[in-house]
């Protein structure tokens, strides 16, 4: 599983002009998920994002993780984070799950999330063609990958 992180002041979903799902200060979560990926993926990722100290300290230094400043949390389902560009010019997606696949374990994960964080996840629509507004604080922005290869 890949996730994109972003420490955000604030983000929306919005679905043909209408907002589906917004946040203030917090994080927004692209997460795609792998042909290969399984739950113990999604809990490793899970895990990691609601404790990843991000967010700045009384001292201006990254040390505080989402829970710690009771940040909102919105999960965006993007299947292009396995868009392999090595060969050609047009990404191939083979590595990208199915959504007969995908749509499960990303739903699995939003839970998960929600358990690590001790919040609610707000998401945008699965498979839909969504526009994704937000504030990147910093920036900081942090690529994640559940078989750790980067």
């Amino acid at each position: 599983m890949r996730a994109v992180v972003q420490r955000v002041k604030k983000a929306r979903v919005v679905i043909d002009g209408s907002p589906v799902s917004e946040i203030s200060q917090g994080l927004l979560i692209l997460v795609g998920v792998g042909s290969n990926d399984t739950q113990s993926d999604a809990d490793y990722l899970a895990e990691k994002i609601a404790e990843l100290r991000i967010f700045r300290d009384p001292e201006g230094k990254m040390n505080l993780s989402v829970k710690d400043i009771k940040g909102q949390l919105l999960a965006v389902s993007q299947f292009t984070l396995y868009g392999d560009c090595r060969r050609g010019r047009r990404p191939s997606f083979t590595d990208s799950a199915h959504p007969d696949k995908a749509q499960p374990l990303y739903e699995y994960f939003v839970k998960k999330l929600e358990q690590a964080a001790g919040t609610e996840v707000k998401t945008g629509v699965f498979a839909a063609d969504m526009d994704v507004e937000l504030i990147n604080d910093g920036p900081v922005t942090i690529m994640m990958d559940s078989g750790k290869l980067f």
